[in-house]
């Protein structure tokens, strides 16, 4: 979960994947990937973000592990928030990457943006989360990382340095 300061307010930076990848084509995400044999899922995490949006070790400092998740496909997601000093260069890996998005974290404080559903997926009933940033829609596991994580922060700080 790359998370970088701009214009003195918090952003995470995802990407759109391209139509070309194998799967979760032309949806928002963060970075990351598989992780490669003899690799620690921190590893996996830096390693990605550069093969993904070129952006290297030096420039990241990881804040923490956040919760594992489980894909509604059967992946274990394990995020890490990490902070991305200024300044970056973040260049999309052609095929995989079609857009990098700088979003403000206030895009998923506010209510108005947030949608629900119900979905009956893989034998259970589960919510589905949707939000809304111009013209795309950050949707399923990473969205439910990012309401889980925002929520978190205002737990810990407090809404009022979020915007």
């Amino acid at each position: 979960m790359p998370i970088f300061e701009e214009d003195g307010k918090p952003h995470f930076l995802l990407t759109r994947r391209t139509d070309e990848v194998k799967t979760h084509k032309g949806q928002i995400s963060f970075p990351g990937g598989m992780r490669d044999p003899g690799e620690s899922l921190q590893e996996t995490a830096l390693r990605e973000t550069f093969e993904e949006i070129g952006i290297g070790e030096s420039r990241i400092e990881i804040l923490g592990r956040f919760h594992d998740y489980m894909s509604i496909t059967g992946w274990r997601v394990v995020p890490f928030a990490a902070y991305i000093q200024l300044p970056f260069a973040a260049v999309p890996r052609k095929g995989e990457v079609a857009e990098i998005l700088r979003v403000p974290f206030e895009i998923f404080i506010d209510p108005s943006r947030l949608r629900v559903e119900r979905m009956f997926r893989l034998g259970e009933w589960m919510d589905i989360h949707y939000y809304r940033y111009g013209p795309h829609e950050v949707w399923g596991l990473t969205a439910r990382i990012i309401k889980d994580f925002v929520e978190e922060v205002i737990r810990q700080i407090g809404d009022a340095t979020l915007s």
